[in-house]
């Protein structure tokens, strides 16, 4: 698929603001907040805010405003993903520890008959 060369930077941007909203979306329904009206309405806006920014920047002859938004962004999904990480690895240990143990060695106690 290709992109007109004017339009590329604006769509990555809109990509990157798009994978932010969802995964804040995904965070928000570990944490049990999540709402649906905020998300796409959350969506929607970041994206318009995030490509709007960028291409006034373009306007007034500032590139570096496409390039702060890709480096917020970009922290924004790292955040983001390192908390659902997070979620899940916490959520492995309660399960292991919840599981009952299969080890049938017997501890060797002191009092167990060795001389």
């Amino acid at each position: 698929m290709q992109v007109l060369p004017q339009i590329a930077s604006y769509l990555s941007l809109a990509v990157l603001a798009g994978i932010d909203s969802v995964l804040g979306g995904v965070r928000a329904g570990i944490e049990g907040r999540f709402q649906s009206d905020v998300f796409f309405s959350g969506f929607l806006v970041n994206t318009v805010i995030a490509v709007g920014l960028a291409y006034f920047g373009d306007v007034i002859g500032i590139q570096d405003v496409y390039l702060a938004a890709v480096v917020v962004l970009g922290s924004r999904i790292f955040l983001n993903i390192s908390l659902i990480r997070r979620f899940f690895i916490e959520k492995g240990r309660a399960v292991r520890a919840s599981l009952p143990s299969t080890s049938t060695d017997k501890p060797v106690t002191e009092d167990s008959g060795v001389i």
